[in-house]
Order: C-alpha cells, then sequence, then structure tokens
C-alpha cells in the first residue's frame, strides 16, 4: 500500500514501507552535509520539513551539524513562541483500565498497584489544591474502563473542575488524555469545552504496537490511530499527538509521527496543536532496561530540536517525567510548554503518595513555585495563558495567526498578564520581584504600541485585585 497522507485509513498514511525506506534513506545519507546544509537551508524559513528531510537530521551524527540543528530550533521557537513557556499540571482521574499495556502498571493484570478512582467531591480537592498552586491548566488522564471510567464520569468530571473558584483560583481550560472513543463521544467532550484532546500512539510501528498492547481495546492499531481524524471530525479543532520514546526505534516514531502530522493536515488543513515527547520511564513492574530502543539524553535533545524544525508552528510538551538538567537542555531545543509540581497518582495532589497509584515515577520533583522561578532565571516567562481557547483562537485560526505573526499581538501580553497573576497571588517573594523585573523588561517586547498600552493599564488593574484580563 503506497504513502497517501489524503487517505483515512491508518494503514496508508502510516505506511510502514515508506518508513523504512525514510529511514533507509536517512541512515544512507546521514553523511552527506550538502545534502543536510541544503535541508537546514529550508528549515530556516520555517515552513516545516517532511518526513524524510527531518528523518534525515536526526540520523545526522555530526557534532557541528547536530550544534546548528539545535540553534535553529531555538530561533524557529523564539520566532513564533517568543520566550514564553505554558504551564499546566496532570490531574489523574482514575487508574482502573482493562488494557494490557506492557510499559504500563495500570495494565489490567497488575496486582500490586492501588487502584482507586476518584469521587466528584475528591476531584474538587484535588482542584483545590492545584489552584492554591497557582495552576490554571489541567491535563486529566484516567484509565480506559467503560465500566469504572464512562465518558458520563470524565464529562461530570470536567464540570467539577471548571465549577470550582477558590480564592482567586479557577482552572481556565481542561485538556484530556483520554482513550480513543467514537465520533459522537468526541462532540461531547468538545461541548463540555475541552482545550486540547491529547492521545499518545505509544508507537507507530504496527508489530511493535500489537506486541505492546497484548490485550484490550487499545490492541487495536487501526482505531487507536484514527482517533485524532474522529476527534476532528467531532469538532475539536486541537489534537495533541506523541510518542512514547524507548518502545521503538526514535527514528521510526519520528518518521511515522511527521506522517500523522502530515496526514491531519492534508485533510484538515491543521497539523496537531502539540507534540508530546515522553520518554519511558521506571514505574511499579517497568523497567526500562529491559526495552532495546532507549533513548539516551543527548539523542533526545536532538530529536526534539528536528521535531521543532520539522513542525515549526506546533507545540511541544515535555513533562516531570524529565530531570531538570534534561528540561532545561530541551527548552533550548524548541519546548514551548512543562509540566510543574505534577503528580502521576490518583489522588496525589491531596494525599501525596500515600498509596501505590503512580503511573511512573516523577524525575522534577520541584513546587510550582521552584519552577517558575527557575523559568524567570534561565530567561523564559511562565505563563498561564488559556486565552486563545477560551477567545475560539483553536485549529485553523490559531494556526494562521501564529504563521503571520500576529499572535505576539497576544500571546506576549496575555503571558505577561497571567504571570502578573501567579505573582500577585501565589509566588513567593523572591519569585514575585524576579518576575515583576521580567514583567518590565518584557512589555517591551509586544510588538504593537498599542496594545503595550492597554497591557500596563491591565498589569496596573491585576496590581489592585482584578483577575482574568485577555487579548
Amino acid at each position: 500500500m503506497a504513502y497517501d497522507p489524503k487517505s483515512l485509513d491508518p494503514a496508508s498514511f502510516i505506511d510502514h514501507d515508506e518508513a523504512m525506506a525514510s529511514m533507509a534513506h536517512a541512515r544512507a545519507n546521514a553523511t552527506e552535509t550538502r545534502t543536510i546544509r541544503a535541508i537546514l537551508d529550508k528549515a530556516r524559513d520555517a515552513k516545516g520539513l517532511q518526513h524524510r528531510e527531518a528523518a534525515l537530521l536526526l540520523a545526522c551524527a555530526d557534532p557541528e551539524i547536530r550544534g546548528e540543528i539545535r540553534q535553529l530550533a531555538a530561533e524557529i521557537k523564539l520566532r513564533f513562541y517568543g520566550r514564553r513557556i505554558v504551564l499546566f499540571a496532570p490531574l489523574y482521574l482514575s487508574n482502573y483500565c482493562i488494557n494490557g499495556c506492557i510499559y504500563c502498571p495500570y495494565h489490567s493484570t497488575n496486582k500490586h498497584i492501588a487502584r482507586k478512582k476518584l469521587t466528584q467531591a475528591e476531584i474538587e480537592a484535588e482542584t483545590i489544591a492545584l489552584q492554591d498552586m497557582g495552576h490554571k491548566r489541567l491535563a486529566i488522564e484516567a484509565g480506559e474502563d467503560p465500566k469504572n471510567n464512562p465518558l458520563e464520569y470524565i464529562l461530570e468530571s470536567i464540570a467539577t473542575i471548571y465549577g470550582v473558584h477558590h480564592a482567586n483560583g479557577a482552572i481556565r481550560r481542561v485538556n484530556v488524555n483520554i482513550a480513543a472513543t467514537t465520533v459522537e463521544d468526541y462532540r461531547r467532550l468538545r461541548d463540555a469545552g475541552i482545550g486540547t484532546y491529547i492521545l499518545f500512539q505509544e508507537t507507530y510501528n504496527r508489530k511493535s504496537y500489537e506486541r505492546q498492547h497484548p490485550r484490550g481495546p487499545k490492541h487495536d492499531y487501526d482505531w487507536h490511530t484514527g482517533a485524532m481524524d474522529r476527534a476532528m471530525r467531532g469538532g475539536i479543532d486541537d489534537v495533541g499527538l506523541g510518542a512514547l520514546f524507548g518502545l521503538e526505534d526514535p527514528l521510526y516514531e519520528l518518521t511515522a509521527m511527521l506522517m500523522h502530522a502530515e496526514h491531519l493536515e492534508a485533510v484538515f488543513g491543521v497539523g496537531p496543536h502539540t507534540i508530546s515527547v515522553p520518554r519511558i520511564k521506571p514505574a511499579d513492574g517497568i523497567d526500562p532496561a529491559s526495552f532495546p530502543h532507549a533513548v539516551d539524553d543527548e539523542t533526545f535533545a536532538h530529536l526534539c530540536a528536528c521535531i521543532r524544525l520539522a513542525v515549526p508552528y506546533t507545540g511541544m510538551i515535555i513533562s516531570t517525567r524529565e530531570s531538570r538538567q534534561v528540561r532545561a537542555n530541551v527548552l533550548e531545543c524548541g519546548i514551548s510548554q512543562i509540566s510543574g509540581a505534577s503528580r502521576t497518582s490518583v489522588g496525589g495532589y491531596v494525599e501525596r503518595e500515600k498509596e501505590n497509584t503512580s503511573q511512573f515515577e516523577v524525575s522534577d520533583q520541584r513546587s510550582l513555585d521552584e519552577v517558575v522561578d527557575w523559568l524567570i532565571g534561565l530567561g523564559h516567562i511562565p505563563s498561564f495563558c488559556t486565552a486563545c481557547y477560551r477567545e475560539g483562537r483553536t485549529g485553523d485560526r490559531f494556526m494562521s495567526l501564529c504563521k503571520s505573526g500576529q499572535i505576539q499581538n497576544c500571546c506576549q501580553p496575555n503571558a505577561l498578564l497571567t504571570l502578573k497573576e501567579y505573582l500577585e497571588d501565589y509566588a513567593a517573594p523572591d519569585t514575585r520581584r524576579n518576575g515583576s523585573a521580567l514583567i518590565e523588561a518584557e512589555l517591551g517586547r509586544v510588538p504593537s504600541e498599542h496594545v503595550r498600552e492597554i497591557a500596563k493599564k491591565r498589569l496596573a488593574e491585576i496590581g489592585a485585585g482584578k483577575r482574568d484580563f485577555r487579548f
């Protein structure tokens, strides 16, 4: 079957033969400096790269060229996203699951892990705990279990989260990472006001995928891979892709994931809103050393840079799976969103690991305030902005503004306004002082003088007690 990005058949838009041919081409030409530099020249136009071009960059081992790739990735990230780094936290609702994924401790035959599902009262308590940190954006997670975690439970939980207003806190956007479902269910999620629908492919290699998912509904590769098409047909404009690096050859995963992005662009006119880059990590009964395709830190940073060059407009996410040092490294390779003060256990923000319900180990254990101050010290702007979702700047509308550069007149001031809210309501004294100095310096980088003056006025109003301004 030939590769066809416009096809609705996963076997055609994630064509295995094309992925293998792309890998072979990349490895055969990995030392062809002239060819690689021609691809870099194309990448400088920030129009994106095709999957074969990005694969060749990933295969290149020349330290000098790899350095150029990382530098260009940093420049392109600045061009579209500025110094902003969006912050979020995951909220685990339930770890009941009927799948058999061998890389995840939630698999149905694991008898060591405590099973738990939050009540709506417990979800409210978790939400308050997250609001008290300063979070405004959550990604809710739940295992696949139609009996324990039906869509009705997810929808009720979303309503509960949006309904909690504690002190100056409010969760303004809920992103959703749940199992593949139907077009009608995606419509119901859209109507519930979700932000991005996120679903990791785990591995794009069909045979490997079926081995990794020996039982349960997730075993169906085509159903899982077609989820983003159904979500977009259900009216969800923003979808987020991701592979779990370590399950399969990273060159294959990069190639196929970009084929998936090309498919979404070809069929719906807009590619993924985000791409996540998790690596397999230790968990209950899970030893990363038992997986043969581990990605070391240097390769991981190079991988992130190649993704940024391939999809310059797409948000890139890294979680607290990674250490402080690794996160610092990849922030310079194109990452635009990170989690902070995450708990991967069910009820972990209130109970703090009282029971063994975690999905994986968290490497970066710092508080949200420590992460915010760290970002400021690195020269980034911590952002809690959710304005684009609430102003309808999603899907192709967001991408058109991003590609034209006009989004800077929205995102830059919105980031500063939400940072100001955080500093007023939650920050430690040192963080408040450092953040205030950053806001003063960054105001001058807002392109429009008119917008800049409005931002100054609104910053003063936030200092006087008002909240939730947005451009």
